[in-house]
């Protein structure tokens, strides 16, 4: 595995996915080792374990990486991708679209290559145009080089379809099914009850739009808090800019990131879940909430909509007039939003599945 940050944190989507595909493979009796960025760790700041480590029967392996913005991919793709063909396995998986540049590499020393498109991730907002092009490199070389080819979301098959005329196979992500866990420590952490806030939970990047939310909440008239749970990801000064946005209303909470049993509770206890990104893969925070039974609402992206499928709220991308209404009508009527939420979980429950993505995963390592 190829990609990630760090095996087994929650640094962001791919790391989880990463984390599940490999300690499940595992199980099944497979041999996994999945290629570390050594460099500081995203959530704490802190430098991260450059040792290499077996870790839930996974090989952990650190590689040499320049813990800059726009090169830690880069150089950690590039590193990793040496290190893989020397070790000579069956299957090379590449994750997101930047780190598949050096798969060509993989392909020349006569190794299969599988990659998954976690999203387009050269439209995000954080990248400047030099970092855009290089993350378009990789797109291209999954496309045309890639034995195997992943995508998340219907919309993504079209895109790569029409753009390279390349067939897709497409596999969700999954989710484990989730136990409610009362408050507790985020009432002595921040002193939030059951169904007190409104909950964002995830980077803090313009792509996904919390300054929107913030912009919405600050002229809803409720008593109800707006917790804004995550960390910046090469975007300091945007994250400063949040801070500053929403100055003067103090039901606005930044928790920074959550990890363990708070972040649990965090999920278990909102009033709802609030996602309003321009630009989005398949976010797992998203399932999670929806796995948590709680009433979410997103922007009307199809890569939000569809993992919804009725069962949540939508409002038009970027409006933020859209999502203070259709945030005004939740808070109006707590059933309904109850309604969602249980049907939110049934929905996740019966269609997105771990086991089943490893199992159609390894049948693509195969074909």
């Amino acid at each position: 595995m190829i990609g990630h940050k760090r095996y087994g944190s929650r640094e962001g989507g791919v790391e989880v996915v990463v984390t599940e595909l490999a300690r499940r493979m595992v199980e099944l009796g497979h041999e996994v080792t999945c290629y570390d960025r050594s460099g500081s760790d995203v959530m704490t700041g802190c430098a991260a374990d450059c040792r290499g480590r077996v870790i839930d029967g996974v090989h952990v392996v650190p590689v040499k990486t320049i813990d800059k913005k726009g090169l830690a991919a880069l150089s950690s793709s590039y590193f990793a991708t040496r290190a893989a063909i020397k070790d000579r396995p069956d299957v090379i998986h590449y994750h997101a679209e930047g780190p598949c540049v050096p798969l060509p590499l993989a392909k020349l020393a006569g190794i299969r290559t599988v990659a998954t498109i976690h999203g387009l991730d050269w439209q995000r907002a954080k990248w400047g145009r030099l970092a855009s092009t290089y993350i378009k490199m990789g797109e291209r070389a999954a496309a045309t080089k890639a034995d195997g080819l992943v995508v998340l979301s219907k919309s993504a098959q079209s895109y790569f379809q029409d753009v390279y005329g390349r067939t897709t196979t497409f596999i969700p992500n999954g989710i484990e099914p989730k136990q409610y866990r009362p408050v507790k420590q985020i009432k002595d952490k921040w002193g939030l009850d059951a169904g007190s806030y409104l909950l964002y939970l995830g980077r803090l990047v313009p792509e996904k739009r919390p300054e929107l939310l913030i912009e919405a909440f600050k002229e809803l008239d409720t008593e109800k808090r707006l917790v804004i749970a995550g960390g910046g990801s090469d975007t300091s000064e945007y994250e400063t800019s949040l801070r500053v946005a929403a100055q003067g209303d103090p039901r606005v909470l930044f928790t920074g990131f959550v990890n363990g049993e708070p972040l649990e509770e965090l999920y278990s206890n909102c009033y709802a879940y609030v996602l309003p990104s321009d630009v989005e893969g398949m976010p797992m925070s998203l399932l999670e909430a929806m796995a948590y039974g709680r009433c979410c609402v997103t922007s009307d992206i199809p890569e939000c909509a569809d993992v919804l499928a009725g069962n949540g709220v939508t409002f038009d991308k970027g409006s933020a007039d859209s999502l203070r209404a259709a945030l005004r009508d939740l808070l109006a009527d707590s059933d309904h939003g109850r309604v969602l939420g249980a049907a939110a979980k049934a929905h996740v429950e019966k269609t997105y599945n771990w086991d089943s993505v490893v199992e159609r995963t390894l049948e693509l390592y195969s074909t």
